[in-house]
């Protein structure tokens, strides 16, 4: 309690540390705070030494503002309590420190009132912006960002999370920020986003919407479609499955080594069981096996009883490690190793999985019956394919100063349905190193053996070769003058009265060419489209992962029920909606298109609305993907936290 006869206030000031005043005589130019605060002093008339006349205050006040001159110095009033009472106004004189204070630049064109309102985070984001920090936009573009953002991830412009992306909010110096249709916007005005500095209004990127990439082989109305159609053809899904399934298949029990070198899992890829010494000499075997230095799986060809006499001979094949064509398969390296208790000669080579020769797809060779006569001939666009494609990679032999030496139907790989790469190139230059041939002429020899190859493939014969005039004339009878004249030059390749190389020959049927250019280019388009159709899944894999993590977490924080409670509930009622939908009869129905178009509106955060009931029909709501989009990245990010403290 304050002291007799003492007034309160005054009390006051002296408990709470406040300076004591100089005289009473200074008293009387202050306000008695009993005044401003009940109207009256009951100790006026009791001693208290403040003015309780607020009409003299003001006069003696407006006196002293006359004696003020520019040596004054500059008044700085203090902050007052929320009593009510009016702050004073300041002196319209300017101290003479402005002069050299810094201009004042606002940070945002948008003025804000003095409310007792607290500051909103994007409010605070925006105060500590940088204003040199410009923002590139492209002409004709607008640059969209979302708001939200950490220093361990962020939400990239298409909705899904990446959190090896940092977004953080863009700012655009002496301007607001530009409308961003993916942030949450508290205000629902996400459908009409304002594009600023654009002639048109153009609506933001629907991505539940797919747009097939063309082109299109076919038209198909609506009821022909199906769900096949958003992903890749089976045909070719089914393809890349039993080629993966290949490259992983194993051999529990074998006889083979369980190392060959740095190889191993060998499993053999040879259709016969039979040696066959014909090519290269040696028996030769070829296995598929894993690099234990980098994991891959490579084709290991293996001759067996061969013995190196000449180290030379095996670095040979450094210069085929230069040839990179399409049309070769590319060699990696060569080493003799006796893990197969022999002397053996390993050439390391690229591995195609269900990859067949020539002999084995058009001449029966990996048959029962394999000399056995047909007569279904390759057709003639499908051999000018082959042709094109095995001159492509002799010119790019030739180039390297190489001669392929082994061009026949079982030593070319047929890796797609009309693909074909020359296969076992730099064997015979390890094998017959001490061979004295020119290099010119084994290049003319290629030629022959094209031929030739060429020849056997149209005849449908591994052994008409040998009364080359009856093959002449099958061939003849069976495709065009061009295609005939163009094997009958190969033929006459070791004639030295004019000059026959590769790139002659290629002049020669650059017709061809172009034929086989233009499919490559159509199958190009068929891939990409393909591919197209594939664009969604990242996105839709991003979304389910974020649900999973939410949905029917068994705790958060020390909260059993952290799943069930606040935004996460219909969540989990949205996870009913999309996956647990059922009929009038209570069974369930599956619907892909159903699943995917909820996730990529989702994604999108359109403004459409849903129906959500819970599974006792006790609750019910409706809400809009926008809504739902927004607790989805929020107990997200609350899950994100633990990582953040931890980074």
């Amino acid at each position: 309690m304050a002291s007799a006869g003492k007034p309160p206030l005054e009390d006051a000031r002296r408990t709470t540390g406040s300076p004591k005043m100089k005289s009473r005589e200074n008293a009387k130019d202050t306000l008695c705070r009993n005044v401003t605060i009940y109207g009256r002093c009951r100790y006026e008339d009791k001693g208290c030494a403040f003015n309780h006349d607020p009409s003299k205050l003001n006069a003696n006040q407006s006196d002293s503002k006359k004696r003020f001159n520019v040596d004054s110095p500059s008044f700085t009033p203090s902050l007052l309590s929320g009593n009510g009472v009016s702050a004073p106004k300041k002196s319209t004189a300017i101290s003479p420190k402005a002069a050299s204070a810094a201009p004042f630049q606002p940070r945002t064109t948008s003025s804000r009132s003095n409310t007792s309102t607290p500051t909103t985070r994007s409010e605070a984001v925006q105060d500590w912006a940088v204003a040199d920090v410009q923002e590139f936009v492209p002409q004709g573009f607008e640059h969209v960002t979302p708001l939200q953002g950490n220093g361990n991830g962020g939400i990239t412009p298409t909705g899904a999370f990446d959190p090896f992306v940092t977004t953080p909010t863009p700012m655009t110096p002496g301007g607001p920020v530009s409308a961003n249709p993916y942030s949450h916007d508290p205000t629902g005005a996400m459908g009409g986003a304002f594009f600023a500095n654009q002639t048109g209004f153009q609506q933001p990127i629907q991505y539940h919407l797919y747009a097939p990439i063309g082109p299109h082989s076919q038209n198909t109305l609506g009821y022909q479609r199906n769900v096949h159609d958003l992903f890749i053809p089976n045909d070719l899904r089914e393809e890349l499955q039993k080629k993966s399934a290949a490259t992983l298949q194993t051999l529990p029990n074998t006889q083979l080594p369980a190392q060959v070198d740095y190889f191993h899992s060998l499993v053999p890829l040879d259709l016969s069981h039979q040696k066959n010494a014909a090519t290269f000499g040696y028996p030769s075997w070829i296995y598929k096996a894993q690099s234990s230095k980098d994991g891959t799986f490579y084709a290991l060809r293996r001759l067996e009883g061969f013995r190196l006499t000449n180290e030379k001979a095996i670095r040979s094949v450094q210069a085929w490690k230069r040839v990179c064509n399409a049309s070769v398969v590319t060699i990696h390296d060569a080493f003799t190793s006796r893990s197969f208790q022999d002397s053996s000669l390993i050439f390391v080579t690229d591995y195609h999985p269900l990859s067949k020769t020539l002999a084995d797809q058009h001449l029966n060779a990996g048959t029962r019956f394999p000399g056995r006569h047909t007569n279904a001939h390759i057709p003639e666009q499908v051999l000018w394919g082959y042709m094109t494609q095995i001159a492509n990679g002799l010119k790019a032999i030739h180039a390297n100063g190489l001669a392929a030496r082994v061009l026949e139907p079982s030593k070319v790989l047929l890796t797609a349905k009309t693909r074909v790469r020359i296969n076992a190139c730099a064997i015979l230059d390890v094998v017959q190193f001490d061979t004295q041939r020119t290099m010119a002429d084994l290049q003319r020899q290629d030629l022959v053996n094209f031929g030739q190859m060429i020849l056997t493939l149209g005849a449908n014969s591994p052994t008409v070769i040998h009364n080359p005039t009856k093959a002449m004339e099958h061939f003849t009878r069976a495709y065009s003058p061009q295609l005939k004249n163009s094997v009958f030059w190969l033929l006459n390749g070791l004639q030295k009265d004019q000059e026959r190389t590769i790139d002659t020959f290629i002049t020669g049927i650059s017709s061809q060419l172009m034929s086989t250019f233009d499919s490559a280019l159509h199958l190009d388009d068929q891939l990409n489209s393909d591919l197209g159709r594939e664009l969604e899944n990242g996105r839709i894999v991003r979304l389910m992962g974020k649900l999973g993590s939410i949905n029917e977490r068994p705790e958060y924080e020390l909260d059993p029920r952290w799943s069930e409670s606040g935004e996460r509930y219909f969540l989990k009622l949205f996870r009913d909606y999309v996956f647990h939908s059922v009929d009038s009869q209570g069974e369930p129905v599956v619907d892909l298109g159903h699943m995917l178009t909820c996730l990529n509106k989702l994604d999108a955060g359109t403004d459409e609305k849903i129906h959500l009931v819970s599974r006792d029909e006790q609750s019910s709501f409706i809400v809009s993907y926008k809504e739902v989009k927004k607790a989805l990245e929020s107990s997200f990010q609350a899950l994100m936290k633990p990582a953040r403290r931890m980074h």
